[in-house]
């Protein structure tokens, strides 16, 4: 088995190629060069908006499988020209999207029958828009734009994967770092009630063999498939707080605090507080499609046990604009505490 991964060398594309070294296939990773390379696979430099460098990454075929990991960065029109040069040498594209191309996220719960945004496949980087409740998201347009170009190129030869939120080693976003690094430092901990509150995030590693077996999945006279990606059970707040405490060490007190508090004190969901999010139906995602398909998830407990020892033995991330967004500020958090004091 030969594949090629776009983007393969850091968290998600990094775990796939670990996954098909394993397995004894033929890896090719694309990438530009900032994150390094992987021993025993192929490693072609380029940039995927380049049409000269496609061309030359495509001599290095022909593969099995494509699978795309990077395509959060592009727009759809550099999708459908990476997906057009390569469809000669490729068999199935196997695409890494989101939940977020629903037009019902985070508002209601999803299926894969959920109605989609709507974007071209040839796109700039200015379609779509965000709402003025941060939903639907211009990245949400984007990446179903993104969708649409791989259709067009590769017709039903195609597999969407579409996870809410991955977590676990090598995570570059900083969303569970944030909160091992917080519960380590200790004190009184601002998160947000309920406790017994569900989430879903997914272990990178457990994204990463699904891909990977969607590969070689039989889809013999079967149309494009489309899978949600999350944790089919999930875990609550509390435990996801005390495993946090637990494995860090931390002698850390969580202070469950409701969301009118954390949005009277201005807390930006999702980033200020990672995983944090008041919509009724973002962790609201059926994913019983993926599982009855092969996917399989580790307890989350474990996904955060194993990131604190990656971080102890000096995991470190490749550098990325996104790990700054997350997280609350210490003073900030210190006047959300005393309020509820005085309160």
């Amino acid at each position: 088995m030969r594949i090629l991964v776009m983007g393969g060398t850091w968290f998600l594309g990094r775990a796939i190629v670990d996954d098909a070294l394993r397995r004894g296939w033929e890896v090719t990773a694309f990438n530009r060069g900032r994150s390094g390379a992987v021993d025993g696979a192929e490693t072609v430099r380029g940039d995927r908006t380049s049409p000269e460098d496609l061309k030359r990454l495509a001599t290095h075929g022909p593969w099995d499988a494509v699978i795309d990991t990077s395509s959060s960065e592009f727009p759809p029109r550099d999708v459908l020209l990476a997906a057009d040069v390569l469809r000669p040498v490729a068999a199935r594209w196997v695409h890494v999207s989101t939940v977020s191309v629903y037009q019902g996220w985070p508002h209601h719960p999803l299926t894969e029958d959920s109605p989609l945004l709507e974007c071209p496949p040839d796109a700039d980087e200015s379609f779509g828009h965000t709402g003025p409740d941060g939903s639907p998201t211009k990245y949400g347009f984007q990446k179903a734009g993104g969708e649409a170009a791989v259709r067009a190129a590769f017709g039903d030869d195609v597999v969407f994967l579409r996870p809410g939120v991955i977590l676990g080693p090598g995570e570059y976003v900083g969303r569970l770092p944030w909160w091992l690094a917080r519960a380590q430092r200790g004190g009184p901990i601002v998160v947000p009630a309920p406790a017994a509150q569900t989430i879903q995030p997914v272990d990178v590693r457990d994204v990463a063999a699904f891909a990977v077996d969607q590969a070689v999945a039989d889809v013999a006279g079967r149309a494009y498939r489309a899978y949600n990606v999350a944790h089919p059970d999930g875990v609550s707040w509390a435990e996801f707080i005390s495993t946090c405490l637990t494995v860090t060490g931390g002698a850390g007190r969580p202070v469950w605090v409701d969301a009118s508090t954390l949005t009277a004190h201005g807390v930006k969901q999702w980033t200020e507080l990672p995983l944090w999010r008041t919509h009724a139906g973002v962790w609201s995602v059926d994913a019983s499609l993926a599982v009855s398909s092969g996917l399989r998830c580790r307890p989350i407990a474990e996904t955060i046990a194993e990131t604190w020892a990656w971080m102890q033995a000096d995991g470190r991330p490749v550098e990325h604009p996104r790990w700054s967004e997350h997280g609350v500020e210490a003073g900030k958090e210190a006047k959300i505490l005393a309020s509820l004091d005085h309160r």
